[in-house]
């Protein structure tokens, strides 16, 4: 038979709430249950909690015994506290400590309220600036560190000339090749002046950007632009047998600084009899002056935007020739040569050049006779100086990211420095073009448009001289590897048969390509696709001289009108 459960006696209390006092009826304290555990409270006390079931029993540091934990209020202030109970302390929450957090997302969330918020988003946009820049700068050197890299904008890039189906390519040599090359030639003899020179104006190296002059047009002065087989002197040269190679000092230029070039060009190349002539097309990239050709910021492709490639080309050609004239003493004084200018008409008014038909040997019985020029003359301790004179042109700031109007008086070297970064290929050629010609000093000037939306109107902000052989060295222009470029591609261009070739610097590869063509390529009865009549620059004269006055500045002008009658 099972034994009964035993309630016991429930006391009563008459004079307040909760069992009476154990001393005042001792006799009833031992029929409660010894593991409930209870204290005196008054009406105005609020109740504790009674027992607590959920709670876990993972911890092995809490009690194994399930009534031990389900009635341990320790922690409540409704129960007197006793040593023992101090000793056996534990939480009813189980829940972990919170884990502190560290680190400046934290930080500003803590500071979100606090009156220097906005201070504190301030600085921390400018610490992600300053990473942005940082990144850019390792991106900057990592493209720098190999220069046969292709740019990532080069797969945009189109050939400067229609490659036909009929044509065979004969070989392509990688720009690599070209930096093992080394040469030297001996110093040049000149053969014949002709042309005459105006003085330089030294007033104008006090040109300052607070103290700028307005950019002039020079209209009536022709400019010529005449290939190597269409020079009568050179003509005449090759036929008293003087040399073997014939060119120009740009067609020169163009070989000597080829790995540092990214846009497309090229090179006709007539092999006659034992003679080789280095010419350029009729409306060739060669007669135009490129912009931001280096520059790691791609310039738009829209042929009708002012700042496409094509039509800063345009613009930079039309600056640079009103520009060499600018800067001289327009007086009638002028140090006449040998022969007149050998492309210009009785009566014309010309521009200030001379040309200098200079001899180089290249090895025993070969010889190189190229034409030079230099744009002025000056008299330097009663010795007569030879000039180049060319111009950058600021566009737009927002492209380069110097304002030159703010830096060329504080920091002209840092403004040097950016335009050899986005125009190394054009500074390079105009070195080697002074060296050829043996200038005694190259002007360059910074001419900049008077609003970056305004193509047509510009103004001189500066102008510096340097010496070609200092400013050589200073952008690492080595005359022994760029005659080494030269001597290579001549000895190739010997090795060919009698016939007409073309070199083309590959649109998208740092390479230079070698094709075969018909005889008849690139003249009036050839056919091949022609360029947009906006890109096409004046054919020569139908006198053989190939004679194009200032194509470059009439373009721009006929654009001028068309938009002022708009």
């Amino acid at each position: 038979m099972v034994e009964g459960f035993e309630v016991g006696g429930v006391p009563f209390n008459p004079d307040g709430w909760g069992p009476p006092d154990s001393a005042t009826n001792p006799t009833t304290t031992s029929n409660l249950p010894l593991n409930v555990p209870f204290a005196p409270f008054s009406r105005a006390d609020k109740l504790g909690r009674i027992a607590d079931w959920t709670r876990t029993f993972n911890n092995p540091a809490r009690s194994k015994n399930p009534a031990d934990s389900v009635f341990d209020f320790s922690n409540d202030e409704s129960f007197p506290a006793s040593a023992d109970d101090d000793a056996s302390f534990r939480l009813v929450d189980g829940k972990p400590p919170p884990r502190p957090r560290f680190g400046p997302k934290w930080r500003f969330q803590q500071q979100r309220q606090l009156p220097h918020r906005r201070d504190e988003e301030v600085e921390a946009k400018k610490r992600e600036a300053e990473k942005e820049r940082a990144r850019r700068d390792r991106q900057y050197n990592m493209n720098r560190s190999n220069v046969n890299v292709p740019r990532r904008e080069a797969a945009v890039f189109k050939s400067s000339v229609d490659i036909q189906p009929e044509w065979n390519m004969l070989d392509q040599i990688p720009f690599s090749t070209f930096s093992k090359l080394s040469f030297s030639v001996p110093e040049p003899e000149d053969l014949l002046l002709c042309g005459g020179l105006e003085f330089y104006d030294r007033s104008c190296d006090r040109i300052t950007p607070k103290n700028e002059r307005r950019l002039e047009r020079f209209k009536n002065r022709n400019f010529f632009k005449v290939t190597t087989t269409d020079d009568p002197v050179i003509r005449r040269l090759a036929n008293e047998d003087k040399a073997t190679v014939f060119a120009t000092d740009t067609i020169l230029s163009t070989l000597m600084c080829a790995p540092r070039s990214i846009y497309s060009w090229d090179i006709v190349v007539q092999r006659v009899g034992n003679k080789l002539f280095f010419d350029k097309r009729d409306g060739s990239q060669l007669d135009l002056l490129s912009v931001h050709e280096t520059s790691q910021e791609p310039l738009p492709e829209a042929k009708d935007d002012i700042n496409s490639a094509y039509s800063l080309s345009v613009e930079a050609a039309y600056i640079n020739q009103n520009f060499s004239q600018q800067v001289l003493i327009r007086d009638g004084n002028k140090v006449t040569f040998d022969e007149p200018n050998p492309f210009a008409n009785e009566g014309e008014e010309v521009a200030s050049v001379a040309y200098r038909y200079r001899r180089w040997k290249l090895e025993e019985g070969m010889y190189l006779v190229a034409r030079c020029e230099v744009q002025s003359v000056m008299e330097v301790n009663n010795q007569r100086s030879f000039l180049t004179l060319n111009a950058l042109n600021e566009f737009d700031p927002k492209y380069s990211g110097v304002d030159w109007r703010q830096k060329l008086e504080t920091q002209r070297g840092a403004v040097l420095a950016t335009e050899l970064k986005n125009n190394a290929n054009k500074l390079a050629k105009w070195t080697a073009q002074a060296l050829l010609a043996s200038a005694d000093l190259m002007k360059l000037g910074y001419v900049s448009r008077v609003h970056p939306r305004d193509h047509f109107n510009h103004v001189i902000l500066a102008v510096v001289g340097y010496k070609p052989k200092e400013f050589a060295s200073q952008i690492n222009l080595n005359t022994n590897s760029m005659w080494g470029i030269v001597k290579s591609i001549v000895d190739l261009c010997m090795k060919l048969n009698e016939g007409k070739y073309v070199l083309v610097k590959d649109p998208s590869k740092p390479q230079v390509r070698i094709y075969e063509v018909p005889p008849d390529a690139f003249e009036n009865d050839y056919v091949e696709e022609p360029l947009p009549e906006d890109e096409q620059v004046q054919p020569p004269t139908e006198d053989g001289q190939g004679a194009e006055p200032n194509a470059a500045a009439n373009d721009v002008e006929d654009k001028e009108v068309e938009a002022t009658q708009a």
